[in-house]
């Protein structure tokens, strides 16, 4: 794991100076502190900071290839870096380390561009041709790993983390404000766009060739959710067992201690229980929790840890949120309003004492249909042209219920009688449509527009198909996994995530609907897989989220620090939203008239990475 920074000319002028490269590296020091290089030439610049999980004294980075013809930077972890070393040997190529980062040069220079569908992993990378004065720019299946792309007239910049980028020469600080809405919609800015101007994200299963002056876009991977699966229950089984304990075992791969992180749940239970199948010694575990009872999986995670022998390592926390965000914002480089970042984080530090490298459960609610919202969503689709009465119906009742309640009543009257897709993204988003328009005027009505291209109007697929194709693509790329790779980096920890091998993706988006929901539950295969590992006490009970006591924060401290920010000139100066609005929101909030919390915590990201990113500097 580690973080990657460059630029490569279109041929006008020079690239940037090697003090260019070493201001990006310092930026993203907590990727890679292990290591760093920067190399130029007339057209190019290439850095990258090496956290060192493989080859610990072989794999400096940039790294060249053995005719010094290529010159590499690279971020992640290649799984079948071995099979494909030993197959490039039989076609001649010589290696001098025991990197996966060597074998990326090899295939590249054995295969061309056709090299990057041989890498099985999480990365993002980039290669220059020095004979050719071409870029190869790459970014895994999933979007496990990030890529910042810059478009300027004099060539072409790149980065982990947005944050770099600031350090390039001529670099506007430009804020797109057309991805407010989708910001104010879903808490993040959808792939491929960015909060600057000229400034976008590759998109995952894509590489990118730049040369002069252009740049050409490539895919190499699709998810496809075709044929389905025909065989039977118990063959489904024997073959998910089988890709999962694949995917532990490619992720068991490093030269450092590593462990896991263990909610209690079932997919991170999953994984510490294979990963226990093929360890010596007792897995590390790590979990926190909050004092708040409702919030805290503490004793979830120590029956797990009992019933499989781990070193199990937990701590309940009351952190100070007014303390931890503005740390986090600047971790996260954009506007980023998931809440679950910040015990992301906590648990993060917890392990970074004991290990370099953590598993995680993460992916498993998308690909094998887990989340409650599909199971809602599937019952109210069921009502047919009855949604709409329904929804008037349960709107006029709500309107008629005072508190909480009531503001439930309506929210679900709302959304059937939303259109599709917008009936199933408003049980995504953070904001309600009416919200979205008091915040941002009549452009707030466009918050879930930016998701519509997922969802083609001829799409004739089973709807769960339809609905978790688009998470996959949207929350799972642009929230889950930028929390996950952002909070282990903040930490200078490695996360790794077996659920999201695309090879377990790929059989679990092809199982019937049966076989993923069942009883009014998600994932029925995989908790039926599990019980060859793990108690039913462990697989029945209810699914709890990575939550944290938003709400009630912003009553307390959260709420004084949120007053104070929201009171603020350069807040009502600033003009993003409307300050009446907001102060509306906190003050219906802190008077438990409605819970407002996820957007006050959106405008207060916002803020706080406003003054960060546009006022502000380097940490």
């Amino acid at each position: 794991m580690c973080g990657i920074v460059g630029f490569a000319s279109a041929g006008r002028v020079p690239a940037p100076t090697e003090e260019v490269g070493l201001a990006m590296n310092a930026a993203i020091l907590h990727r890679g502190p292990d290591d760093g290089g920067v190399f130029r030439e007339d057209d190019v610049l290439l850095g990258m900071r090496r956290l060192a999980i493989i080859d610990l004294s072989g794999g400096h980075q940039p790294m060249r290839s053995a005719d010094g013809r290529y010159v590499l930077v690279f971020n992640g972890e290649i799984y079948n870096y071995r099979r494909l070393r030993d197959e490039l040997r039989g076609l001649g190529q010589v290696f001098r380390s025991d990197s996966d980062s060597e074998v990326i040069l090899a295939a590249y220079a054995a295969w061309g561009e056709k090299a990057v569908a041989r890498l099985e992993g999480m990365f993002a990378f980039a290669l220059w041709d020095r004979e050719s004065h071409s870029l190869l720019l790459a970014r895994d299946r999933l979007g496990k790993k990030p890529l910042f792309l810059w478009d300027a007239p004099e060539g072409i910049g790149f980065a982990s983390e947005l944050k770099s980028l600031l350090a390039l020469p001529g670099f506007s600080r430009s804020v797109d404000t057309s991805v407010l809405p989708a910001y104010f919609a879903f808490g993040y800015i959808p792939t491929p766009h960015s909060i600057f101007r000229g400034v976008r994200k590759l998109r995952p299963g894509h590489y990118a060739v730049y040369a002069q002056g252009e740049l050409r876009e490539e895919r190499y991977w699709s998810l496809d959710f075709s044929p389905s699966y025909t065989g039977t229950e118990a063959e489904a089984e024997d073959e998910l067992a089988h890709r999962l304990d694949a995917a532990v075992a490619d992720r068991l791969v490093a030269d450092v201690p590593f462990g896991a992180f263990l909610s209690g749940g079932l997919d991170s239970s999953v994984v510490v229980a294979l990963m226990a199948q093929r360890m010596s010694q007792p897995v590390k575990t790590f979990s926190i929790g909050f004092n708040e009872a409702r919030y805290s999986e503490l004793s979830g995670a120590r029956r797990v840890a009992e019933h499989l022998g781990t070193e199990h390592h937990e701590l309940v926390v009351a952190p100070d949120a007014t303390a931890l965000i503005e740390k986090l914002v600047w971790h996260l480089d954009e506007p980023f309003a998931d809440s679950s970042s910040l015990p992301t984080y906590l648990v993060s530090e917890l392990a970074r004492p004991h290990v370099k490298m953590v598993l995680s459960g993460d992916g498993g609610d998308e690909a094998f249909a887990g989340y409650e919202r599909y199971l809602k969503f599937l019952t109210l689709e069921r009502l047919g042209p009855m949604r709409g009465p329904v929804g008037m119906a349960l709107q006029l009742a709500g309107s008629a219920v005072p508190g909480l309640r009531g503001f439930r009543l309506k929210r679900i009257g709302e959304r059937l009688r939303e259109p599709f897709p917008d009936r199933y993204l408003s049980g995504v988003a953070l904001s309600r449509p009416e919200q979205m328009r008091a915040l941002l005027g009549d452009v707030g009505s466009e918050g879930y527009a930016s998701l519509h291209p997922l969802f083609a109007a001829n799409d004739a697929r089973p709807m769960i198909d339809r609905i978790v194709d688009a998470d996959i693509r949207s929350y799972l790329l642009d929230d889950i996994l930028v929390k996950l790779d952002r909070m282990t980096m903040a930490a200078s920890i490695e996360g790794r995530a077996p659920l999201l091998d695309h090879r377990v993706v790929e059989f679990a988006v092809r199982l019937p609907q049966h076989l993923r929901v069942r009883d009014g539950r998600g994932k029925h295969l995989l908790r039926q897989v599990a019980r060859r590992w793990l108690p039913g006490d462990v697989l029945d009970k209810p699914k709890q989220g990575f939550a944290i006591p938003l709400p009630e924060w912003f009553r307390g401290s959260l709420g004084d620090m949120a007053a104070d920010l929201f009171a603020s000139r350069a807040f009502r100066e600033r003009g993003w939203v409307r300050p009446e609005s907001v102060d509306a929101l906190l003050t219906a909030h802190r008077g438990r008239q409605a819970d407002h919390a996820e957007s006050l915590w959106q405008v207060l990201c916002l803020e706080l990475w406003a003054r960060r990113f546009l006022e502000g500097g380097a940490p």
